[in-house]
């Protein structure tokens, strides 16, 4: 009987130290310090800009924006690709201020001047800027691009015209 009793203890004992590890390590495990896990992007900003003009070559101007947007911090074409996708979705106030980071981003690029005197011309506001913008690009353009460079300014400098006559 003697026998029975060590045998039983033992076995309680050793149920017993089970069900204490076993509490002890839910215990530890629920109140582990909760850990902030940094996710890099997977995309490289490259590829967010040709994914930007993927969507919006297919019609997803937010999509394409978003994109844009992820991408700005180290492609500066970004902020000129932002600016044209803003102004399709008339967000004029956006549009302009991408196209004066683009402006500061691509400082010998033609086409940020040219896209911001197009959209102050298509507002009819500030057209003295307009076309300040308007010459400098076409100063900056390449020889193959003069000529769309050249109606922007000829558009701009007819509703100055118009507007003081």
């Amino acid at each position: 009987m003697n026998k029975t009793i060590r045998i039983l203890r033992r076995t309680s004992d050793l149920s017993l130290t089970l069900c204490l590890a076993l509490c002890l390590t839910w215990g530890l495990v629920g109140c582990a310090i909760p850990r902030m896990t940094m996710h890099q992007d997977p995309l490289s900003p490259a590829e967010h800009l040709k994914l930007g003009l993927a969507y919006e070559s297919g019609g997803d101007l937010p999509g394409a924006l978003r994109e844009y947007q992820a991408a700005m911090d180290q492609e500066p074409l970004a902020y000129l690709y932002a600016g044209n996708v803003l102004f399709s979705l008339e967000r004029m106030e956006e549009a302009e201020r991408a196209y004066d980071q683009a402006i500061i981003a691509l400082p010998l690029n033609p086409e940020p001047r040219n896209n911001l005197a197009w959209l102050l011309y298509t507002q009819r506001q500030r057209l003295d800027k307009a076309e300040a913008l308007a010459v400098e690009a076409l100063r900056l353009s390449p020889p193959d691009r003069k000529a769309e460079f050249m109606d922007t300014l000829k558009r701009i400098q007819q509703a100055r015209t118009m507007g003081a006559g």
